[in-house]
């Protein structure tokens, strides 16, 4: 039985956007171990599954998908984001803080 992974990607630390982190993913896990090239030295498999991911706009999209076509899988939950301390750019400059 093939085994995929749901989950919901976190938001790219590159950018302040959360533009591509509400929808859920699902992922193939790796059906064949990777081999060098012998000509090119890169690494490739003949698993094409692992390079699907295919997009859902909830999670119970993605698992009622994993059931239909009769994959197993596992739910990732996401963490909570953490919330950043509010504070000044006038606290840099502060002679009286204390870090």
């Amino acid at each position: 039985m093939q085994q995929v992974r749901i989950y919901r990607p976190a938001k790219n630390a590159m950018q302040s956007g959360r533009a591509n982190s509400r929808q859920w993913l699902v992922e193939f896990e790796p059906g064949d171990r990777k081999q060098p090239d012998p000509l090119m030295g890169w690494n490739g498999s003949r698993d094409t599954r692992s390079q699907l991911r295919l997009r859902f706009d909830s999670k119970d999209e993605a698992v009622a998908f994993a059931k239909r076509e009769g994959y197993g899988y596992s739910v990732v939950e996401e963490k909570p984001a953490k919330t950043p301390k509010p504070k000044s750019y006038a606290d840099n400059f502060r002679y009286d803080w204390v870090a």
